[in-house]
Order: structure tokens, then C-alpha cells, then sequence
């Protein structure tokens, strides 16, 4: 640079006690140099023989840092309810899960093509306190004859290649003749599955049901059939079968 503004180095005092947040290098020509020196002759940095100087420039935040969710945010209030009827909608679903603590939010999800319940909602409870009394209470309980699986949904992980988990869904053949497979080992993938439903039935399809925005299992799946003897026959010779070393639950979807 040609010059250099004086007026950050008003004094050697402001220098030393003041609490830079940021450096900027600068190359100085002797005769600001010599100026400087001048200026402030006890100030040993500034006699030193290199060009090269440090000149501090304050600046101060802009914005604090975002506070951690904390123990009461949304994500710790929120559930996921899999598993549940098909006739179960928000109104009756809110009924049974006020019985436990207040309820904000309740919202059943459904299939965008067909219209029809996906059989799991999310529930916003109004504290923490509220959502883990509801898992307490209603985890592992029947709702409509369906055993239901209630827990804090779980956020995504960023590491996860979610792809296949997607092309799993889509791929999925639906049919009017298919069962529900509940208990599954969390090991069981939808290959697997469908190959161990494949011995009593003509398969059409197979998937495992995955917790929201994650790749973990949530313990039960569905697997079509091509008729509805098939779907007799993988019940009469399954329903509590062992499939990689759990008892599984079968009954009609």
C-alpha cells in the first residue's frame, strides 16, 4: 500500500488493551514506516526490520449465535404413532391421546394418490412432561385390534443416504390382498422379507416400514399378495413364525 491510516494506531495504550476480532495484513513502504516510528518510539513491534505489519481492526457481532433447542422445543413434544387403524382420523385420534395430557397438534398421514390413511400420524403435545406420559401410556397398547407403536420422532441424519430408502417406497406394489407384519427384528429388510413370504404365496411386493426421516426400522412392514389366498395362506403359516429370530405378528392389512 501506498500510506496507512494512523488513526486505528491513535496510541500504543488502545493497541495492546483493545479486543480485536479480526486481522489484516498490510505491507508498509519505509516511509510510512518511518513516520510510525516516530510517532511511537517505545512501540517495539513497529522497529522491527520486516515490512510486513499487523494492524488490528475491531469489528464487532453482527448476531449471536443460535441458542440449542432446548428440552421443551417442538422436537421434544412431537410423537410418532405408527400403526395405527385405517379409520382413525385426526378427531379421534386427538380423543384418545387427550386422555393422557394436552394435546397441540395431531395430523394423520395420508397417501397423496389414493387418499387412504398411511396408518401412522405425528402428535404435538403441549410439554415434554405431556409427550412422555402418552408413550407411557399408549406404546405397545391396541387401538381398533392393532398394536401400536408410539415414541419422539427421531430427526434426520445427514450422513444417510435416504435414496434407496426412497426408491423402496415407490417401488412398492400395492394390492387389495395384503397383510400386515408386525414384531420385526430390526435386522429384517424389505428383501428379506419378501423373500421369507415367498414360500407359502405368489409375492407382488414387500417393504419395511422405516421411522420418519430416518433409515431405522420401526418394527413392522407390509407384503401384497396377487390374491386373496395367498393372503389366507402366509397368515395360517406365519402368524407367529420366527423370521431372524423374533416372533412376527400377521394379520390382514
Amino acid at each position: 500500500m501506498a500510506s496507512m491510516s494512523l488513526c486505528s494506531l491513535s496510541s500504543p495504550h488502545n493497541l495492546l488493551h483493545h479486543r480485536p476480532t479480526k486481522l489484516s495484513v498490510q505491507i508498509l513502504r519505509p516511509n510510512t514506516l518511518s513516520q510510525l516510528n516516530r510517532k511511537f518510539p517505545t512501540f517495539p513491534s513497529l522497529s522491527a526490520p520486516h515490512r510486513t505489519r499487523l494492524s488490528a481492526v475491531a469489528e464487532e457481532a453482527t448476531s449471536a449465535p443460535a441458542a440449542a433447542p432446548g428440552p421443551s422445543s417442538e422436537a421434544a413434544r412431537r410423537l410418532y404413532v405408527g400403526n395405527i387403524p385405517r379409520n382413525v382420523g385426526n378427531a379421534e385420534l386427538t380423543r384418545i391421546v387427550e386422555e393422557h395430557g394436552l394435546v397441540e397438534k395431531v395430523e394423520v398421514m395420508y397417501d397423496k394418490y389414493t387418499g387412504r390413511s398411511r396408518r401412522f400420524a405425528f402428535v404435538t403435545m403441549k410439554t415434554v412432561e405431556d409427550a412422555n406420559a402418552v408413550i407411557e401410556k399408549l406404546n405397545g397398547t391396541e387401538i381398533g385390534g392393532r398394536e401400536v407403536k408410539v415414541n419422539i420422532t427421531e430427526k434426520p441424519l445427514p450422513s444417510v443416504d435416504f435414496s434407496f430408502l426412497q426408491a423402496e417406497e415407490s417401488q412398492f406394489v400395492d394390492s387389495p390382498h395384503k397383510v400386515y407384519v408386525g414384531n420385526l427384528a430390526k435386522t429384517v429388510t424389505t428383501e428379506s422379507l419378501k423373500q421369507f413370504f415367498s414360500q407359502k404365496g405368489n409375492v407382488l411386493s414387500a417393504k419395511v416400514s422405516r421411522v420418519p426421516g430416518t433409515s431405522k426400522s420401526s418394527g413392522f412392514g407390509f407384503v401384497s399378495f396377487s390374491s386373496q389366498e395367498d393372503v389366507e395362506a402366509a397368515i395360517s403359516s406365519f402368524n407367529n413364525a420366527l423370521l431372524e429370530g423374533q416372533k412376527i405378528r400377521v394379520n390382514k392389512a
